[in-house]
């Protein structure tokens, strides 16, 4: 019994004696440490890798570059005008290309290589593919690619232009734009056309129809003036389904020439002429004969064309030969409006001219001061006529420009 009892006693103390060292080994794991050199949350390295929080990421993965493309992929109907945009975030762009049935598309990088912007315009209806490579700051490579489909035009816009490219024009010539097609997204038009000139002036546009706009300075143009117009409207939606043509980005530039700003008072019965600011000439002149039908028009008229000789036919703005009207050959012919206005050589009626008004709404001259009248005038010079009670407007010129307040000249 005793031998027995003394192995028994043995044994518990080796088993009591492992059980200290298991709880020891425990407590030693699972203890904090100032130090931060434990193995355990904070202590930095666990088994099987680094643990979260601890400063490094396992897989490489992680570190590729993204790539982004603008318009996204499977888009459809995309505005022939609208950019391509590639951008790389978490590293740089190594190669773009946009090529498709609307051919190879051209694009240029920022300084830092993240984003590419393509240059050329897009076609019409047309696929377009994009593949893009990106590289991370180890070299390792990231690619992209997309496709997009372009709209088709049910309807097409051009913009044709006045004065054209090379003109030299009077100071009251403004700049009218005529659409072939009514544009409704009015705002996004003026977006894309820019009025540029080589002396500081102040402008605006004024829309007198769907199809037409025209651009004026506050005040009459200053000698010498370089004008641009720049049109990019190529493949730019202008309303539903309606965009810019191929060929609606344009350049015109013209300058403007002497100031030639006249008078013609239906009171006084005479013309005076003033050149770049100075009174040049003061004619004798007769104006429209004051009855229904023949008065002049009072306001701003701009010089659109001039003829040496032709003949007035007053059946052409509505007025019949049996009810008034004339048809007689005329020389040194400088016409103010379309609704018949000229100044020109009236030599039946010089001996009214200075007195009174004969005419059918013209002025008249005598043959050598409507000469001279005639060899200085230039599209876009002012004549103005005051004295009468019947006003211009739109039906009766087709520049009606200055005869609108600038308070209410704007879109």
């Amino acid at each position: 019994m005793g031998s027995q009892g003394g192995t028994r006693r043995s044994l518990i103390v080796r088993w009591l004696v492992g059980l200290v060292v298991v709880v020891a080994g425990v407590a030693g794991c699972t203890s904090g440490s100032g130090s931060g050199s434990g193995s355990g949350p904070g202590g930095g390295q666990a088994a099987g890798g680094l643990v979260p929080g601890g400063g490094e990421k396992t897989s490489a993965a992680a570190d590729l570059a993204s790539v982004a493309v603008v318009p996204a992929s499977d888009a459809d109907a995309v505005a022939p005008a609208d950019p391509v945009k590639v951008t790389a975030t978490g590293g740089t762009l190594a190669s773009v290309t946009v090529s498709g049935s609307g051919g190879d598309v051209k694009g240029a990088l920022n300084a830092d290589k993240t984003v590419w912007t393509s240059t050329d315009k897009l076609g019409f209806g047309a696929r377009y593919t994009v593949s893009a490579v990106a590289t991370n700051a180890s070299g390792q490579k990231t690619t992209k690619s997309s496709a997009f489909t372009t709209a088709t035009a049910s309807r097409t816009v051009f913009p044709a232009v006045s004065p054209l490219g090379g003109m030299t024009v009077g100071v009251g010539m403004p700049v009218r734009v005529f659409f072939d097609n009514p544009v409704t997204d009015r705002k996004t038009a003026l977006a894309g056309m820019k009025v540029t000139t080589s002396v500081p002036t102040v402008g605006a546009w004024h829309w007198f129809s769907a199809t037409e706009v025209h651009w004026r300075p506050q005040t009459y143009w200053k000698p010498g003036t370089k004008v641009a117009l720049d049109t990019d409207l190529r493949g730019v939606s202008l309303g539903p389904g309606t965009y810019g043509s191929v060929n609606a980005d344009r350049h015109i530039a013209f300058s403007i020439g002497a100031s030639h700003v006249s008078i013609a008072d239906a009171k006084t019965h005479r013309m005076k002429v003033w050149i770049n600011g100075k009174l040049t000439k003061d004619f004798p002149a007769s104006l429209g004969k004051q009855v229904q039908g023949r008065y002049s028009h009072s306001g701003v008229h701009i010089v659109t064309d001039k003829k040496a000789s032709m003949t007035m036919d007053s059946t052409t703005f509505g007025l019949a030969l049996d009810a008034g009207g004339y048809k007689v050959p005329v020389k040194f012919a400088t016409r103010i409006s379309n609704s018949g206005e000229f100044v020109h050589s009236a030599p039946w009626s010089v001996a009214q001219q200075g007195k009174e008004n004969v005419s059918h709404g013209c002025v008249n001259l005598a043959p050598a001061s409507a000469q001279w009248f005639y060899g200085i005038s230039q599209p876009g010079d002012v004549v103005q006529i005051t004295g009468t009670p019947v006003p211009l407007t739109g039906k009766d010129t087709d520049i009606p420009d200055w005869t609108i307040p600038w308070s209410q000249w704007g879109e």
